[in-house]
């Protein structure tokens, strides 16, 4: 009897509105997500409410050897119910991270066709005027159309080795760039043409877009991976597939746009 009045106590305890908020606060800070908080608290309850059922009708002959018969039951199902939720939550919010970093990596994409397509013009520009510079302008066409022929979908991201080639090419390149701007400083003609001015001003801000983007894309893959390696989000991701993203390395001056000021 002692035993039933102090199941009815606890049953009184978490039914109560004087201590429900006080336990929803607790089981959140164990399951932060909300939805499985909340499915938590709901699971629990029903299990408190069986076994406070439980523990009322043992005390009859009529119904308490069929109700502790079936209190494992209950518990299991519930025990299913929290794990199946959780999987459902963690799989979602990984799948949504995921597309956060494959629409990052298309707008890096984006800001580095743009850089590619100013190219041509830039180098056309160039050559009428400084044509003591053929290597240099040479190398900027042969690294451009290197560039140009990498497979730089989102596939990339899940080949370490590709990725690193496709870093080091868009380096080189814009290294290349930004000695040519630089080299422009001696042909005074050069620098005074509108066409010239014009896509030295596209540059910078093709330049200064990359940097944004790159830092974004950066951003997202950190939460990313950082998410997959968490427990018990790594088991979801072990069995979903989710695998480690590149991302790009703090080469030097990879984190910077080259200088384009005059």
């Amino acid at each position: 009897m002692n035993r039933l009045r102090a199941v009815l106590l606890l049953r009184a305890y978490i039914v109560g509105a004087q201590h429900a908020a006080p336990l929803r606060v607790a089981i959140g800070r164990a399951f932060p997500l909300p939805f499985i908080s909340s499915a938590v608290f709901v699971v629990f309850q029903d299990i408190t409410h069986t076994y406070t059922a439980y523990e009322i009708h043992s005390h009859t002959e009529e119904n308490g050897a069929d109700m502790k018969k079936n209190l494992p039951l209950w518990i299991a199902l519930g025990v299913v119910v929290i794990l199946v939720i959780m999987y459902i939550s963690t799989q979602n919010r990984l799948v949504g991270l995921e597309e956060n970093v494959n629409a990052k990596w298309s707008q890096v994409e984006n800001v580095y066709q743009r850089r590619l397509d100013l190219i041509p013009n830039l180098v056309a520009t160039v050559k009428g005027y400084a044509s003591h510079e053929k290597d240099l302008l040479t190398q900027i066409t042969d690294l451009r159309s290197r560039v140009g022929q990498m497979n730089i979908s989102s596939d990339i991201l899940d080949d370490p080795a590709a990725f690193e080639r496709f870093q080091q090419a868009q380096g080189q390149l814009g290294g290349a760039l930004s000695r040519l701007l630089v080299v422009s400083e001696n042909y005074p003609d050069l620098k005074a043409n509108q066409n010239f001015l014009a896509l030295q001003s596209q540059l910078e801000g093709s330049e200064n877009r990359i940097a944004v983007e790159r830092k974004r894309f950066i951003d997202a893959v950190q939460e990313y991976n950082t998410a997959i390696r968490r427990f018990p989000a790594s088991l979801v991701a072990g069995i979903g597939g989710f695998s480690k993203k590149a991302t790009f390395t703090a080469a030097a001056g990879a984190d910077q746009a080259p200088k384009v000021e005059f």
